[in-house]
């Protein structure tokens, strides 16, 4: 009996140790939980002030970018002003001479230069057709031979030939002017195009570069969440497992610690029954007032008969037999009876202390149980719920890290595209804004050329009236 009872209770401690081993391990899986996120943490605060210095970089970066632009605006306005002065200064140039030229060819003034000037002074004057195409033709020659144009060259060859007339070089002069111009507002606007394209492009890589490695930081971020989590659940899964597997183990040793106790308290309450059975027969020859009748038990047929031969055997039996010896003690009834009454009382009590010992043991065995359970019960409960949590945080997690991916595919992709997109505005605008100072000068020195070879077409006229009208007065002195 000791020994059933030393082994339930080593059974019992080893099933406690189990326990708290399985609590002892959720203890520390729940500590590493602690010391990663708590890591992470860490490295979160440190990614965060890293971004906060560059995000004063940047603005620093962003103020220093602002004052340059202002300046650049004041100095491109102050540049714009002065080359509208400059154009207005020559428009109005140009209209000065041509409105002196109109009224020196004025009927007026020929007829003013006729009676002031004397004959030899006009002959001194004029200028031949030959002379003034050949000063204009030098002075297209030379714009030509420094700036490469085949217009240039188309008016060059019209001067040096014979069979156009001033008019149609004029014209020419005038279209190829018209076109200068034309080229040069058409670099303005493709200038200021590239510029703008190329500073809001650039803008956007740079934006992008941040965007992906936001990107890269969640991803990363990501990756590590769900790691995490598929660990925490692991450890869930395999607790939620040595905890079935320690509530099936104590359900067996209380079904079978139950199952003994049922069968002895039986066996106790026969004995009890039977001690009861013996006393009550002792009582019966000893103690007559205390002898108790047994129920009448009611008997079939057969065993009534089987009864009645039976008593007819005996009583025939007992005839047969001798009579007793008579002596002093005949008469009376032993003494010994008190004592195995009494002992059989004393085995009696001890049987029911015995039988009240395991009854209190079984009640508490079964609310140890029942406690047990109950704590498995809630803790697996918990685990669990807790489990639940995670892997919706997992199916999360995982659904954020595949739309992550997704979308830093596409940044991925249009920052590719604007890398290519700003590699063909370079091969486009770098050659005309290196050289677009050059160009624009080139332009106005063949404007200015083309302008004072068209003042010298125009001055050609002029001398072509004044030799017209200096012959007559030549050839009117003669007669």
């Amino acid at each position: 009996r000791l020994d059933e009872i030393t082994h339930n209770e080593n059974e019992a401690v080893s099933n406690f140790n189990g326990l708290v081993a399985a609590k002892n391990k959720e203890i520390a899986a729940s500590q590493g939980a602690i010391e990663e996120k708590t890591e992470r943490a860490g490295d979160l605060a440190v990614k965060i002030a890293t971004m906060k210095n560059d995000l004063d970089e940047t603005k620093s970066t962003l103020e220093t970018d602002e004052g340059y632009s202002a300046e650049l605006d004041e100095n491109c306005s102050k540049k714009a002003k002065e080359y509208d002065e400059i154009k207005k200064t020559r428009a109005e140039e140009l209209v000065a001479l041509a409105d002196t030229i109109k009224v020196l060819n004025s009927d007026d003034a020929l007829e003013l230069f006729k009676k002031s000037l004397p004959a030899s002074s006009l002959l001194q004057m004029q200028s031949t057709t030959q002379a003034t195409r050949s000063r204009a033709l030098a002075l297209v020659r030379g714009a030509a031979s420094r700036y490469n144009n085949p217009h240039l060259d188309l008016i060059a060859l019209a001067l040096s030939g014979k069979k156009i007339g001033f008019e149609k070089v004029t014209k020419l002069i005038e279209e190829m002017m018209e076109s200068l111009k034309k080229e040069q507002t058409d670099d303005d606007a493709k200038r200021e195009y590239c510029k703008t394209e190329i500073d809001e492009t650039e803008d956007k890589q740079k934006a992008l570069g941040h965007k992906i490695e936001g990107q890269d930081a969640h991803i990363a971020a990501n990756e590590e969440t769900i790691d995490t989590l598929k660990g925490e659940i692991a450890d869930i899964n395999a607790d939620v497992k040595s905890l079935d597997k320690a509530v099936a183990e104590a359900t067996e040793q209380r079904k079978a610690e139950h199952e003994e106790y049922v069968s002895t308290a039986a066996q106790n309450n026969a004995a009890l029954e039977l001690l009861e059975f013996a006393k009550n027969r002792l009582n019966k020859f000893y103690n007559p007032k205390q002898y108790k009748e047994p129920p009448q038990e009611e008997l079939s047929d057969e065993e009534r008969t089987y009864q009645a031969y039976s008593f007819v055997q005996i009583t025939a039996h007992g005839r047969d037999e001798p009579p007793a010896a008579f002596g002093e003690s005949s008469g009376k009834k032993s003494s010994s009876g008190g004592g195995v009454i009494g002992m059989i009382n004393k085995i009696k009590d001890e049987l029911k202390l015995e039988m009240n010992s395991d009854k209190l043991e079984e009640e508490d065995s079964q609310a140890d149980y029942e406690k047990l359970m109950a704590d498995s019960a809630a803790k697996r409960a918990a685990d669990v719920s807790a489990r639940t949590e995670k892997e919706a945080a997992l199916s999360d997690a995982s659904a954020d890290l595949v739309d992550t991916k997704e979308r830093r595919s596409e940044t991925h992709t249009d920052s590719e595209e604007t890398a290519q997109y700003m590699m063909n505005l370079h091969a486009t605008c770098d050659w005309l804004v290196e050289n677009y100072e050059t160009r624009k000068t080139a332009r106005a020195e063949e404007v200015e050329a083309l302008e004072k070879a068209k003042a010298i077409l125009a001055g050609a006229d002029f001398s072509l009236v004044q030799r017209s009208v200096s012959t007559s007065v030549f050839m009117g002195h003669r007669q």
